[in-house]
């Protein structure tokens, strides 16, 4: 069984107790500090949460007694919600996003809120305001980052000290982290999960998922997380299905597209070759399964960077120029003119990234590049959605690189944005389509972690579970330990050791 169905059972028999899970998550949480990945604590709601449990309140929860966090960037009533930024430092939400209501009603305890890149603009979570979150494999002398915006949220599951955690992706937010740290990572279809009390980035473009040990704790998760929600426009009301069933009972035989252009072609420009070795081993592991390889020609993936870039700094421009100093978020002091107060209060409030994406996106909006930048930028969307829509009439998944590199140094990408920004070649098209993908741990690279994406037609997250639960029942990447790290405790007697 998985981690989360171990923990289920054992608390279902009363074996181990809400509180002395409890106990042990916050032990873990506190060895973790070092890495800087919980922003916000929560501990003394987690507290009540689990006596309460204890005592029978949501025992029948899915996830009662379960210790999770939420990324910062989903509101949670009466503790601080940042955003990972200065700007919002001191903002506690008087009401929770949807996520979090279903989560907290399925049982599942928060421990606080983890680190992230500022409005979740990053790919490294170097761009937090409250610093930048390290990744459990890395060392002491070799610092490096575990991806972002949800770096945070990766990091807490890699080094074992929650057994699951929220996170959204933009444009490989949960995906990129999930690789660099050697986790597993669902962005769901767009619309399957509310975004209701999540604060926006790129409204056509975010959406929420999960972060844990593996596809089968995905599925658990995302089962009382999706659904259709009133308060969401974006929200799609399609029927939800049974995800563990779907897994159980497996994937079948599939048709496993590899795109020419990505891992399976030697001549690919800035993939890593450790990369490339662990994406071709583990498509012969699938075709070992009975998964049919084909190659396919997955037209503009070339261009989706670019695409991105355009369209989601344009939404992101729009979405934060709410945040003025007037109404709420950081305020300057001592500002004599309303355009002093507007200037200073954005400038000091928001990060170096924040503000370059905020100048890009105003650029593409104006009236002389609205039709140069943004419109033709939504044509390109337009063409890559048909490509991948083109590409599922030939197969049943796609399978990707989730990033061309393992996780990069501390440090190493901060003067070059464009570096980062081409960390998310795979995912970005994704995003850009509307569709859901999963990064599953497929070996080490450098020893350090390198992830499998997997992608599926829109609302079919159960077909991509269950070929991610197939491929971890035959591999055991997704339980590799950073060094110094131990499993999470999942028995009565582990918990108290």
């Amino acid at each position: 069984m998985s981690v989360l169905q171990t923990l289920r059972a054992g608390l279902a028999d009363k074996s181990i107790t809400a509180s002395a899970l409890l106990d042990a998550a916050l032990a873990r949480v506190t060895e973790a500090t070092p890495l800087n990945a919980l922003i916000t604590e929560s501990f003394v709601q987690a507290r009540a949460a689990a006596t309460s449990i204890d005592a029978g309140a949501h025992a029948s929860g899915a996830l009662a007694g379960l210790p999770m966090a939420h990324k910062d960037v989903f509101c949670t009533n009466g503790v601080r919600t940042t955003s990972g930024s200065k700007m919002l430092g001191n903002f506690v939400p008087p009401y929770s996003a949807t996520i979090v209501q279903r989560l907290e009603q399925a049982g599942a305890i928060s421990l606080g809120k983890t680190n992230m890149d500022e409005f979740a603009m990053g790919s490294s979570t170097e761009h937090s305001a409250f610093g930048a979150c390290l990744n459990p494999w890395g060392s002491a002398t070799n610092k490096r980052v575990p991806g972002g915006s949800s770096g945070g949220s990766a990091a807490l599951v890699a080094a074992r000290a929650l057994p699951f955690t929220t996170a959204s992706d933009t444009g490989g937010s949960i995906r990129q982290p999930a690789a660099f740290c050697g986790v597993t990572g669902i962005k769901p279809s767009y619309g399957r999960v509310s975004r209701y009390g999540m604060i926006a980035y790129a409204s056509s473009l975010d959406q929420a998922g999960v972060i844990a040990e593996s596809a089968a704790d995905c599925a658990l998760v995302l089962q009382q997380m999706a659904g259709f929600d009133a308060l969401d426009s974006t929200s799609v009301d399609v029927e939800v299905p049974d995800y563990l069933a779907a897994i159980n009972a497996g994937p079948g035989k599939l048709r496993i597209g590899v795109p020419r252009l990505d891992p399976r072609m030697d001549q690919v420009g800035g993939v890593q070759a450790g990369v490339l070795a662990a994406i071709n081993q583990s498509l012969k592991l699938l075709e070992a399964q009975g998964h049919t390889l084909v190659d396919i020609d997955l037209k503009f993936s070339d261009v989706a960077v670019a695409a991105y870039y355009v369209i989601a700094p344009c939404e992101a421009s729009s979405n934060l120029s709410r945040f003025d100093g007037v109404r709420y978020g950081h305020r300057a002091e001592n500002c004599k003119t309303l355009v002093e107060l507007y200037e200073r209060s954005r400038s000091e409030g928001f990060g170096a990234e924040v503000q370059r994406r905020i100048l890009i996106g105003s650029y593409a909006l104006s009236a002389g590049y609205f039709d140069a930048y943004y419109l033709r930028a939504q044509k390109v969307r337009r063409l890559i959605a048909n490509a991948y829509a083109e590409a599922f009439t030939q197969v049943d998944v796609i399978a990707t690189p989730t990033a061309p590199t393992v996780a990069f140094g501390i440090g190493s990408t901060l003067q070059d944005p464009l570096a980062q920004y081409l960390a998310d070649v795979f995912t970005v098209g994704v995003n850009l389509a509307g569709l859901p993908a999963i990064s599953v741990p497929c070996g080490l690279s450098d020893d350090l972690p390198v992830g499998l994406q997997l992608i599926t037609p829109g609302f079919t997250e159960a077909k991509l579970l269950a070929l991610a639960h197939q491929y971890q029942q035959h591999s055991d990447f997704h339980r590799l330990l950073p060094p110094g790290y131990s499993a999470f405790p999942t028995t009565a007697k582990a918990l108290l050791s």
